[in-house]
């Protein structure tokens, strides 16, 4: 039997990778005989997996992190048509059956038959199905056929896995949040976040044609790094009101569209720059959207935070100024991304040079025992996507 190793969240600010079970194509009791078991080749720590480790949410100790995975299929079911053993794949983050009245009209983000709990699963999350995570070793996918993104070339896959990794999450998702706020050729947009998927929605804002992508955060690194491939910059810790640096930019202090890449863990700007205010983005990005304009909202928000300053935001409840977007006709998108919506195109664009995604998010792999040091990094606010590489296939 093969050993297998994983990242664990201990307690509030510590994860240790630790033996865990090798997986089996099972679920419970019964033979899982849609699934494959991968060998990862590189699987990510998310900005997601990060609420969770400053105990923002109700993990359990000993939850298995990890919900961006890529790998090797080392053995499939005997359901499984078309992925075959050998096959390089990419893994969406959302767990789908392909089955349900959700998944077939795509809205693989809230499959209703893979979380007893609640529409929508992912791999390693709270609340999200109970699944064993993929920073490890090995992990189980199920329904592999529906699932799995299988790269049509593997050695010109692994020549861009840094780059094709951010597939299965951050990629995709920052690029939702630029397609759901409207963003197209000419757009002015303004990106709230300059973490791995601000910058990732960012980029995706270029891929799109946008004319000016203004990218917000406290961080200076961070920014520094979204200027690195064409952003303007707003410096939220300044006095200057949002609206203002805006208007420096572009003469006037609104934009076409604005994407939430922050979620609930948000800080005050200016003055309140180290307090916590979860609503802040959300009325931010209202009150510099044009009217009729669109907020896209992948940025993460939470049913139940227990870290949360007040009662109401313990329940996800924020004092946001919903008269204000309705005023201004504003369009709202929330909830996960549906990758599969998108990985296939963005891969794509990816195989055939459209886009250096790896170089915009400042990819950096890691070793699988270097996971904690790489959560505290990130945790520090590191302008960096860190990239797991278990078995030490990533080429230099």
């Amino acid at each position: 039997m093969c050993q297998n190793h994983g990242v664990a969240y201990i307690k509030p600010g510590v994860v240790e990778v630790q033996s865990i079970e090798y997986p089996k194509l099972a679920l419970g009791d019964r033979k899982c005989e849609h699934g494959v078991i991968l060998q990862i080749v590189s699987t990510n720590i998310c900005g997601s997996d990060q609420h969770m480790v400053r105990g923002r949410t109700t993990a359990p100790a000993g939850l298995v992190l990890g919900h961006e995975i890529t790998g090797l299929v080392i053995e499939a079911g005997r359901d499984v048509e078309f992925i075959k053993v050998g096959d390089l794949v990419s893994v969406p983050f959302n767990i789908a059956c392909g089955r349900c009245r959700n998944c077939k009209v795509g809205q693989t983000g809230i499959c209703l038959n893979v979380n007893p709990s609640r529409p929508g699963a992912a791999y390693g999350y709270v609340d999200m199905g109970g699944w064993v995570g993929g920073q490890a070793e090995y992990v189980l996918v199920p329904y592999a056929d529906f699932n799995l993104l299988k790269f049509p070339d593997k050695d010109q896959a692994m020549a861009k896995i840094r780059d094709l990794t951010l597939l299965s999450d951050i990629f995709p998702t920052g690029y939702h949040g630029a397609v759901t706020a409207g963003v197209g050729p000419g757009s002015i947009v303004y990106v709230a976040g300059a973490g791995p998927v601000g910058l990732a929605c960012a980029a995706s804002c270029h891929l799109l044609g946008a004319a000016v992508v203004i990218v917000g955060d406290m961080i200076p690194e961070r920014l520094e790094q979204a200027k690195s491939f064409g952003c303007e910059i707003v410096d939220l810790r300044k006095e200057t009101p949002l609206s203002e640096q805006i208007a420096e930019i572009i003469g006037v202090p609104e934009v076409d569209c604005a994407v939430d890449c922050v979620g609930f863990e948000a800080r005050g700007h200016g003055s309140d720059a180290g307090v916590e205010r979860p609503a802040t983005v959300l009325n931010a990005i209202m009150s510099i959207t044009r009217a009729g304009g669109a907020l896209g909202i992948p940025g993460l928000y939470v049913t139940g935070d227990p870290g949360a300053a007040d009662d109401a935001a313990k329940e996800g409840s924020l004092s946001i100024r919903i008269g204000l977007g309705w005023a201004k006709s504003h369009s709202f998108y929330t909830g996960q991304c549906p990758v599969m919506k998108y990985h296939r195109q963005l891969m794509n664009a990816i195989l055939y040079d459209k886009i250096q995604i790896a170089k915009a998010v400042n990819v950096e792999v890691i070793s699988l025992d270097k996971a904690p040091k790489g959560y505290q990094d990130f945790d520090k606010g590191a302008a960096k996507k860190f990239v797991i590489d278990p078995h030490g296939m990533i080429p230099n």
